[in-house]
């Protein structure tokens, strides 16, 4: 919303949010929207160091660095309002879409070389076309499918586990997807009434602390959970007797314990 002190950035070029703009500083539009980004960066960092000090496959560390740039980008979209830096937040987002469906499916790909070639193609050529091109409401449905193209395989994941700390990470996962997605309705459909009151609730904030920027389904906690998640599937078929246990008994990550070779 346009209020507030003078643009750093200029006139607003991409997609305007509900929170006022720079109220707190010229330096960034919409603070409460650009910080609220740090957890998902945390929660990224925490997952990466996890999978890289045991030793789990690159892609899961590609993974966890994928949520980290999509959290960065998020913010320099919010902090500057500029169409460039919406792009710029909008193209890591189908980038990482894509790289959840190789994780997903690799597993049980006879071909390994086609599906990484064909998604590496595709998602280099959205990112030629988005730079062109702008989707709006076609990004938008294009995402959406591409999260649905998950779901299946997601499911499947949870009804062949059977422990139950691991199924509570799949259960979180659809809580936050919840409670995210009705803090990102109530800020988009009821904007006009929310900017009325004397405290604003920052719900499109909220909505990036549990899942991540705006129209993203995998980031945040949200994402933290899908990922320590897919981790614990990951290492269950690899034989490494994966546990979920608690940081600091709050935190879940997952633990393994590798048979010894001999």
């Amino acid at each position: 919303m346009e209020d507030g002190l003078s643009s750093l950035w200029g006139p607003v070029t991409s997609t305007d949010w509900c929170e006022k703009n720079y109220v707190h500083t010229s330096y960034v539009a919409e603070f409460f929207n650009t910080i609220s980004n740090v957890p998902c960066i945390i929660l990224a960092l925490f997952g990466l160091v996890n999978a890289v000090s045991q030793h789990f496959e690159k892609r899961f560390s590609v993974l966890h660095l994928s949520n980290m740039t999509l959290a960065i980008g998020s913010m320099l979209y919010h902090a500057t309002l500029q169409q460039v830096q919406q792009q710029g937040d909008e193209t890591p987002m189908v980038w990482e879409m894509l790289l959840y469906i190789y994780i997903l499916h690799s597993p049980d790909w006879h071909y390994r070389s086609t599906m990484p070639m064909f998604l590496f193609i595709y998602g280099a050529g959205f990112a030629v076309l988005h730079s062109l091109v702008r989707f709006g409401v076609g990004f938008k449905f294009h995402y959406a499918i591409l999260c649905l193209l998950c779901i299946p395989r997601m499911y499947k994941y949870y009804i062949y586990t059977e422990e139950k700390s691991a199924k509570r990470l799949a259960n979180l996962y659809v809580a936050t997807i919840v409670l995210a997605s009705s803090c990102w309705l109530f800020d988009k459909l009821l904007c006009r009434k929310v900017s009325l009151w004397s405290i604003n609730p920052q719900g499109h904030a909220l909505w990036h602390v549990l899942m991540g920027t705006p129209t993203r389904f995998l980031t945040g906690f949200n994402s933290y959970f899908a990922n320590t998640f897919l981790m614990f599937c990951r290492a269950k078929q690899l034989g490494w007797n994966p546990k979920v246990v608690l940081f600091a008994g709050v935190l879940p990550y997952v633990k393994t314990q590798k048979p010894k070779t001999r």
